[in-house]
């Protein structure tokens, strides 16, 4: 018996599939303009990797900026829900989940059984996102993931005084005009970002174990800036940015067991 869970974000769409409560594929793809067909299409993808299609599936719970437009949902579930089942899922002593996507941003406490305690949400602005990361290295002509080599070769960071995306630019630009390296700016704005992480966790309550998830997670010079401003270890496990719709997938396999 197969399930999936679909979560549809602002950037990126991920499906996973589940042959019974187990993953047996994952898949994700730029969402686009068109979230529906985004949806379908990536639903598709992981479903001819398993040899069945997604008329075959059980059920399917959707999640994400776009879940209400995966017509064949049997149910929609809000983001903080699913990335928390994923993430415990992933991490079984996850207490602190810390999801960075491409529009929005958001850090989640679990209790104890893995159920949402509290949470807070950068939604409003670009800043502490996917998307700030990429118009710096649109910037910067680097590519984003080469961040983390390259925030390790910096022996320190350059000052990245704001996180809108706007004026933190226009910083970028002064940088490079003064002839400072593109290494310590990376490591400058993965410390940007980090900080307004940083703020976001202390709002919650730092203690437990701490999973990043989300696109961003496989930014190591975040992880490592995030690091150093927690005292503390981040752990990203495999299929990190795969946790909104792994919670989902697990949502839609307790609903046909």
């Amino acid at each position: 018996m197969f399930v999936a869970g679909v979560d549809v974000g602002s950037t990126t769409t991920k499906a996973v599939l589940l042959s019974e409560g187990k993953i047996a594929g994952w898949h994700a793809m730029p969402t686009g303009v068109d979230l529906a067909d985004a949806a379908a299409e990536c639903l598709d993808s992981v479903c001819q990797r398993a040899g069945t299609g997604p008329d075959m599936l059980a059920a399917i719970v959707a999640t994400g900026y776009g879940r209400d437009r995966v017509a064949a949902a049997a149910r929609t579930v809000t983001e903080i829900t699913c990335h928390a089942r994923g993430a415990r899922a992933l991490v079984s002593s996850a207490l602190v989940v810390v999801d960075v996507g491409g529009q929005d941003s958001k850090v989640i406490r679990l209790d104890d059984d893995g159920m949402v305690a509290d949470f807070v949400m950068n939604d409003k602005c670009a800043a502490g996102t996917g998307r700030f990361l990429e118009v710096m290295a649109a910037r910067l002509k680097v590519p984003l993931d080469e961040f983390g080599a390259r925030w390790r070769k910096a022996r320190e960071a350059a000052r990245i005084s704001s996180t809108c995306t706007v004026f933190a630019e226009s910083e970028v630009i002064s940088l490079l005009s003064r002839g400072v390296a593109p290494e310590p700016i990376i490591r400058g704005l993965c410390d940007a970002v980090a900080d307004r992480l940083a703020g976001m966790v202390h709002r919650v309550g730092l203690g437990g174990d701490l999973v990043m998830t989300g696109g961003v997670s496989r930014n190591d010079g975040v992880k490592r800036s995030l690091e150093e401003r927690l005292s503390a270890g981040v752990t990203v496990p495999n299929g990190s940015q795969f946790a909104g719709a792994y919670g989902a997938a697990l949502i839609a396999f307790e609903l046909v067991s």
